[in-house]
């Protein structure tokens, strides 16, 4: 399970949201797995049922309480915070991954390519260790670009234009994060899940209702490769009708290039053809197994971990015996987040390596380019 969804679950339970107790003990108890079947209708029978409509319930005060926070900063009653530079933030409707990070990596070198100083601030979920996946990520693929992590992020944008002096911001994460005012806001929906087919948390994985969107500046529908032409075309027409003035843009998550840990790139035409044993610890698992087999890939063996997951030394020893096992051309494939926490050569004496990848626009990108181009000329 994502942090962010392990977070908001926590908080559900201790500030008592559920109204029926068997909701509480199913909140507590819910696992990686067993929450996503569990609202997405794949478990089946009367608890089942049970359980799911207890998580309705529970998601009437749930969303009570979200709309009248935003009510709150919509009427100007809660205060606002204006950064001394413009903030661009990059965010979502829903708990769980829509791919934010190469999107936020995106953003930030458009406008470093215009010598602009930019900052990332994030909230670090998973980072209490030091920074998190997601920061390490970053930081690789954007040596240059500072990552400041912390839950206010009012204060961490003061201290990256006081101390870093950065001329613009990039809020990762940020739709729901409302105490800092920002210029713009990138919503990303992942095709794969669409908001007109979810519900609020705990029933479902929408952290507010979907009229917030009409704070967004611009739209990105996401891995748009792993959906039928026509269910992208049905969302980008919801939003027309809701949003006749926003950009609306598809994208995919692409493949670029492998990474080993000894600084080695590799095309990824060296895969094709081959048997792969792969892992992960991220929100969508299975995106990345897509990922894989769109490579030309059999995946003969997968192992998925909870997002962020903080891998321990008895987990590289626990790999090493699952790669020890699989067929002996089999080359081993992890994501760049996951690579960047283990940061080993390899697993039974098998190179590991990462698969980084990068946001690419299937239309929309022109359109998309003009609003980040308005936020630098004001």
């Amino acid at each position: 399970m994502s942090v962010p969804v392990r977070f908001a679950l926590t908080r559900l339970v201790r500030r008592g949201y559920s109204s029926s107790p068997n909701a509480r003990v199913e909140a507590e108890r819910i696992n990686p797995e067993s929450w996503y079947a569990l609202i997405r209708g794949e478990r089946r029978g009367p608890l089942a049922m049970a359980a799911r409509s207890g998580l309705l319930l529970a998601s009437l005060p749930y969303g009570l309480a979200v709309r009248t926070r935003n009510g709150l900063f919509d009427r100007g009653w809660k205060r606002v915070h204006r950064a001394a530079v413009p903030v661009v933030s990059v965010g979502n409707l829903t708990l769980g991954g829509t791919g934010k990070t190469p999107c936020v990596e995106w953003v930030a070198k458009y406008f470093r390519e215009r010598d602009v100083q930019v900052a990332i601030l994030s909230r670090g979920y998973g980072s209490e260790q030091g920074r998190n996946d997601e920061a390490m990520v970053l930081e690789e693929n954007l040596p240059d670009v500072p990552h400041l992590q912390g839950a206010d992020r009012v204060v961490s944008a003061a201290t990256a234009v006081e101390e870093l002096e950065a001329e613009l911001l990039v809020l990762d994460d940020g739709f729901q994060h409302r105490r800092l005012h920002r210029d713009l806001d990138i919503v990303l929906i992942d095709t794969t899940c669409p908001p007109m087919c979810d519900h609020m948390f705990p029933r479902g994985t929408l952290r507010e209702p979907a009229r917030g969107l009409r704070r967004s500046g611009a739209v990105l529908l996401t891995r748009c490769d792993q959906v039928a032409v026509g269910e992208a075309e049905a969302i980008r027409t919801w939003l027309r009708q809701r949003l006749p003035d926003v950009p609306i843009a598809t994208t995919e998550h692409r493949p670029t290039e492998l990474i080993g840990c000894n600084g080695s790139h590799e095309v990824l035409e060296s895969l094709r053809g081959k048997p792969v044993g792969a892992f992960c610890g991220i929100g969508n698992p299975t995106a990345f197994r897509y990922t894989l087999e769109g490579l030309g890939v059999t995946v003969v063996n997968f192992r998925a971990f909870a997002d962020h997951h903080a891998y321990t030394r008895e987990d590289v020893g626990d790999l090493t015996r699952w790669a020890n096992a699989l067929p002996a051309d089999a080359v081993i494939a992890t994501t760049q987040k996951d690579w960047v926490k283990l940061r080993v050569p390899d697993l039974a004496a098998r190179p590991l390596w990462a698969v980084r990848i990068g946001l690419k626009f299937r239309d929309g990108e022109e359109a998309f380019a003009g609003v980040l181009e308005r936020v630098i000329s004001k």
